[in-house]
C-alpha cells in the first residue's frame, strides 16, 4: 500500500516496514530508521584527488537524514555499513556537526568495507559499532550472504553493499535502471542511500519481491 509520503508499507515476518523513496526503511515496531551505504566523505575523497565534485552533495544526504528523523521520530538509526567512504577528510566535520543535532538519538553502525576510520572517532560521537546485529527476526549485516550461509543465518538478513538496481524497458526501447529494495526468501538487499553512489542491475529470482525507487515514490515491480 502506497502512503502519502510516497513510501510503501510492507509486512515482513509480522513486522511493519515502511519502504521510503529516500532509499531507507522505517521499522515501526522498533521505531528504527535503517539506511545502507551512505558513503559520507566520498565527495571530499574525490575532491582531494583533484576530481571536480559539487561540495553540497554531502550536506544533501545529511539533510535528507535530518528530514526523515523529523518526520518519523525514530529512537535509533541503523547504518548497514559504508557510512563514511574513506579516511578522515573535511567532510567528517559535517558529520560531527550533524550528529550533535541529535544527541538523544541512538546510532548504530554495522561496519562495512569502507568503514576504515578508527573506532575511537565513532565512539566519541556515541555511534555504536557492530560486525553484525540481531534485532527481533532480522540480522543486520553489510555484505549479502550466499545461499549456504543464509541457510545457517540466525534471522532474515538486512544488508547493503551491492547498491542494487532493477532494469526496466519501455515500448520504444527506452531503458532505465532504478535503485531498488530486493527482498529474497531470506535476505533483503537495500539500495544505497547516498546520492553520490552508483547502482548495479541485479538478476532477481522469480519469487523475489522487488520495489523500485523513483524520485518521490516507491513502486512495486
Amino acid at each position: 500500500m502506497t502512503t502519502n509520503n510516497g513510501g510503501i508499507a510492507f509486512n515482513l515476518l509480522n513486522q511493519q516496514l515502511l519502504l521510503l523513496p529516500q532509499k531507507a526503511i522505517y521499522w515501526k515496531q522498533e521505531k528504527t530508521l535503517i539506511a545502507a551505504d551512505v558513503h559520507l566523505g566520498k565527495v571530499g575523497h574525490f575532491r582531494k584527488a583533484g576530481i571536480a565534485v559539487p561540495r553540497d552533495m554531502e550536506q544533501d544526504d545529511l539533510a535528507v537524514l535530518s528530514d526523515l528523523i523529523q518526520e518519523h521520530r525514530p529512537q535509533k538509526i541503523i547504518f548497514l555499513g559504508d557510512l563514511f567512504h574513506s579516511d578522515l577528510n573535511a567532510d567528517w566535520e559535517w558529520f560531527v556537526l550533524w550528529r550533535r543535532n541529535f544527541p538523544k538519538l541512538q546510532m548504530l553502525l554495522i561496519k562495512g568495507n569502507h568503514d576504515i576510520i578508527h573506532d575511537k572517532h565513532y565512539t566519541a560521537l556515541n555511534v555504536a559499532l557492530h560486525k553484525q546485529l540481531l534485532i527481533g527476526p532480522f540480522l543486520m549485516l553489510h555484505h549479502p550472504l550466499n545461499e549456504e550461509k543464509l541457510e545457517k543465518a540466525q534471522g532474515y538478513v538486512f544488508c547493503g553493499h551491492i547498491h542494487p538496481g532493477v532494469s526496466l524497458s519501455g515500448r520504444a526501447r527506452q531503458h532505465i535502471t532504478l535503485p531498488c529494495f530486493a527482498f529474497g526468501d531470506k535476505q533483503l538487499i537495500m539500495p544505497s542511500f547516498g546520492k553520490f553512489t552508483g547502482k548495479v542491475a541485479m538478476r532477481h529470482a522469480e519469487n523475489d519481491r522487488i520495489f523500485g525507487v523513483l524520485k518521490d515514490k516507491v513502486i512495486v515491480i
